[in-house]
């Protein structure tokens, strides 16, 4: 192959790499986001309150709480799968981009 093709290939596979390792990192971010969401629904009991108002003021968040718990973790489990794949992806772009790369330079095959 001529050196000039090479290089525009190796220019190629690294931009391909870069991409996926980007999609990867924001996949990634999403993720924790959600996950931070759900961490947030924890909520200490209102103290400033009557027993018994505190009481319907828990539940009532509590039920709230469940149903957007119950919604983040579909979300989350979408968004663990597309980090799989994503994880793939970069894995592939990867390999690929470091085979050429021993293969553009002497010595290190």
């Amino acid at each position: 192959m001529k050196d000039r093709r090479l290089r525009q290939l190796l220019v190629l596979t690294d931009l391909i790499r870069d991409r996926s390792l980007e999609n990867l990192r924001r996949a990634a971010a999403e993720r924790d986001l959600t996950r931070a969401l759900i961490a947030g629904l924890e909520a200490p009991p209102a103290s400033d309150l009557p027993a018994l108002a505190a009481a319907q003021v828990a539940l009532s968040y509590q039920r709230w709480a469940d149903e957007r718990r119950r919604e983040l973790n579909m979300q989350l489990a979408r968004q663990m799968v597309s980090v799989a794949q994503r994880q793939a992806e970069a894995r592939l772009a990867f390999g690929r981009a470091e085979v050429l790369h021993r293969l553009a330079t002497p010595g290190r095959r």
